[in-house]
């Protein structure tokens, strides 16, 4: 339903919800990782809102387009910014931070170039055709493979199959054990080989039209070199270097620190990026090696100088301004324009300069000496090697129960017919919510978190990087199931609390109180990695609190009774916010008090309700 114009290029994953509220004007391009649903939740209700964007408009990455928002015709809104409600961007102007103002900054960096529609057309049918012969040679080598080992076919034949003997059981076990680490074997062989072969055919700094060749091998190198398993499996270890380097990074002289990637590190293309001696990265980097615009695309070399620490949820563009010995803060807008900063701290959307590093954060420096640095470092990287194995493990349980409901539901589909599918799907689902649950409590020994302050040398973050391997994504967001499942995982949930897709990393130290709002994209996280050290804290939210989409929560944070975070903002660690306040910006301050509004005392049903606003 949503009104498109012929030559935008959304390149974000994010899919509108209220589409027939969207519109989109010809020749505009809108980059990974926007939201832009058109509703989001409030207090008990529902507010849906037009989304319109002009002619040849920019949305930069990462950004927040709330209801109610509007751009004109060639205007732009910069990587890590957000349009609150009501916000207008005129025709022709840049904006950018949180929430968006107005910049000289130009973040159009590729000219245009001619793309008519036939182009489109045919690459749109070449991906969805090839993308099926894909999948389907894929499924049909596995069931080739598969039904040549007679005991296979036997599993699916109900005359010869028995479910209830142990046999059965350890067959299957053994055979998906076969499959899953071969399928891990061979997807390491396919992306450390194939963006070797495939990058040559890409030149950085040409521009080259989309929906061509070119365009293709860029979406295969973006692809093969993306995967969530194994930069889960490798990261927060010392064997995330030698992944990196395997895709191809280049890592130059590394100081092994045995955390210098995280689990959640992304790049367009490795071989073009570089990642300076001493540089930490946390979770959640973005390496924008592509830029585009809605009819072109160019690669470009991405260099990290040496020294830096970035935190969470940040994108890296092309030209960033960003030299040696910088820390780049949670959330934080890179700039592209003016000097190059270095030995400084960034903070904020638009960012400014804090000092690089604080007092505390050389508590710990008496561990640097090179003896025991050694000593630590080989204790840490055992440890981490049975957190990868237990990820392994855990990971292929899981196949293996998906398996093994497979086929038992598929031995009972003769008698019962769909039923037996439905009673098989519903059953995979309520495993994978009790099993995480009980993997991501074992992997603690049972007992809920407590505040922290360590070294990463310490073995208590061994197991907390554990923890995160681990980590469970419950389903059902916007239903009251999801409360059900946070309580399994430890989180403590009042009631009618309505929760749209929020992530919570550290779920045994938040509380949320009854009637909260969690919206889209938001994120509750519980500690902080700061060159070195490790902190933890509990993280409140009270009564009726409401955290906008995208809103991001640090650790040690209290949000009073009904307080609001708007859209995108971030609200830093040990912040208190009094009732009924509204916050926001990036980082968030105060905006106006609200006058104090009682809570219902019956049960709300905050899905049904929309209002249009």
């Amino acid at each position: 339903g949503a009104r498109i114009g012929r030559g935008t290029t959304i390149l974000s994953r994010t899919v509108p919800v209220a589409t027939d509220l969207i519109t989109i004007g010809p020749d505009t391009i809108i980059r990974r990782n926007v939201l832009f649903s058109g509703y989001h939740a409030t207090s008990g209700v529902i507010r849906t809102g037009p989304v319109t964007l002009g002619r040849d408009v920019f949305v930069g990455e990462t950004s927040v387009l709330d209801i109610r928002t509007t751009m004109g015709d060639g205007a732009q809104l910069g990587h890590s910014s957000s349009l609150h409600p009501g916000q207008t961007v005129p025709a022709g102007e840049r904006w950018h931070g949180v929430p968006g103002e107005p910049t000289t900054t130009n973040y159009r960096v590729v000219e245009p170039a001619r793309s008519g529609a036939l182009r489109r057309f045919a690459f749109g049918v070449a991906y969805l055709l090839g993308a099926l012969v894909l999948v389907s040679a894929g499924f049909g080598a596995a069931v080739t493979l598969l039904i040549g080992i007679p005991a296979v076919t036997d599993f699916f034949d109900p005359t010869v199959a028995s479910l209830g003997g142990a046999p059965f059981y350890l067959s299957m076990a053994a055979l998906s054990a076969v499959v899953f680490l071969g399928a891990v074997i061979v997807g390491l062989v396919l992306m450390i080989v194939l963006p070797r072969l495939l990058g040559p055919l890409l030149r950085p700094g040409r521009t080259y039209r989309l929906y061509g060749f070119h365009h293709i091998v860029a979406l295969a190198i973006v692809w093969l070199t993306n995967s969530r398993f194994f930069t889960t499996m490798f990261g927060d270890s010392s064997a995330a270097v030698t992944y990196s380097r395997g895709i191809g990074y280049d890592l130059s002289e590394v100081e092994q620190t045995g955390s210098n990637f995280g689990t959640e590190l992304r790049q367009d293309s490795a071989l073009l990026t570089t990642i300076g001696t001493g540089t930490m990265i946390s979770d959640g980097l973005s390496i924008m090696n592509a830029d585009f615009s809605s009819s072109s695309f160019r690669m470009s070399r991405v260099a990290i100088g040496e020294r830096n620490f970035f935190g969470n949820n940040i994108a890296l563009p092309t030209n960033a301004r960003i030299g040696e010995n910088v820390l780049v803060g949670t959330k934080t807008m890179v700039p592209i324009d003016g000097p190059v900063r270095e030995n400084v701290g960034l903070l904020g959307s638009p960012p400014f300069e804090i000092p690089r590093s604080v007092a505390r954060d050389a508590a710990f420096d008496h561990l640097k000496k090179p003896r025991v640095m050694r000593r630590r470092l080989a204790a840490k990287n055992r440890h981490n090697v049975r957190s990868m194995a237990t990820f392994l493990l855990f990971r292929w349980i899981q196949l293996l129960a998906l398996v093994l409901i497979i086929t038992i539901s598929s031995s009972f589909y003769p008698q019962f017919g769909s039923a037996a599918t439905a009673v098989g799907i519903v059953a995979a689902l309520v495993f994978n919510t009790f099993f995480m649950a009980l993997a991501e409590r074992a992997v603690m020994g049972f007992h809920a978190l407590t505040p922290r302050f360590v070294s990463i040398y310490d073995p208590y973050f061994w197991r907390h990087e554990r923890l995160w391997k681990v980590l469970a994504t419950p389903l059902f967001n916007g239903t009251p199931f999801k409360n059900v499942a946070w309580r399994l995982l430890g989180v403590r949930v009042g009631r009618r609390v309505f929760d749209d897709g929020c992530g919570i990393s550290e779920k045994t130290l938040v509380t949320i109180g009854d009637d909260a709002v969690l919206n889209a994209g938001s994120v509750i996280q519980c500690h902080s990695l700061e060159d070195g050290t490790f902190k933890s804290d509990y993280t409140v939210l009270g009564a009726g609190a409401v955290l906008g989409v995208a809103a991001f929560v640090h650790y040690g944070v209290t949000m009073g009774e009904g307080s609001v975070l708007e859209a995108d903002a971030f609200l830093m660690k040990g912040e208190e916010t009094a009732p009924f306040t509204r916050w926001g910006g990036n980082p968030a301050t105060e905006i106006q008090a609200e006058a104090p509004v009682a809570l219902p005392a019956t049960a709300i049903c905050p899905a049904p309700s929309a209002i249009a606003a």
